[in-house]
């Protein structure tokens, strides 16, 4: 058996003694290092991050969503309001005998209806005969020679234009008057 002095004499193997540890060793081991802290600070901020992107495209999607279902109510509504002009050209072509007047004040009374509808979805027609030539509004199909109209104004229209509050839908196929040559 070894005793104090014994220990005390033996040769101390540097190399593979550990560090004596000291009071404030043991305090900074309770207690999370700024190190830890920022890792922990950088883990909170990337759930974060990934709960938003996550949020962000949930929204996207029920944006979309939203978007295609008020597209297709908003046809629904348009088709509902066109109904009636169906109902009226089928309940025309199911009259056997009718007279040429008859006729023209059915298609007429078919023709109101048509326009009303559009009038009421803010779809409206644009001025052209007598109009000076506007290339955002007409679509010149040829120019005429004529000494009655003033140079470039619409001569005649040939297929009306119509637009929608202040987009042309369908620019109106006219002829523009040209001055003769003399």
């Amino acid at each position: 058996m070894k005793t104090n002095e014994d220990f005390q004499n033996t040769p101390v193997d540097v190399e593979h003694e550990l560090p004596q540890g000291d009071a404030s060793d043991e305090l900074s081991s309770a207690q999370p290092s700024e190190v830890e802290k920022l890792k922990l600070e950088n883990a909170q901020y990337l759930d974060r991050l990934a709960r938003l992107q996550a949020e962000f495209d949930n929204f996207r999607k029920r944006n979309l969503r939203e978007q295609q279902e008020f597209r297709e109510y908003a046809l629904t509504d348009t088709l509902k309001q066109l109904l009636p002009i169906l109902d009226s050209l089928d309940r025309a072509t199911k009259v056997e005998t009718v007279s040429a007047e008859e006729l023209r004040s059915g298609v007429e009374l078919i023709d109101r209806q048509f326009h009303d509808i559009l009038t009421r979805l803010g779809v409206e027609p644009i001025a052209a005969q007598g109009q000076p030539f506007d290339p955002n509004l007409h679509q010149a199909i040829q120019m005429v020679e004529s000494p009655e109209v003033p140079d470039n104004h619409v001569l005649d229209e040939l297929q009306r234009g119509y637009r929608l509050r202040d987009r042309v839908l369908r620019a109106a196929m006219v002829r523009v008057a040209q001055k003769p040559n003399n």
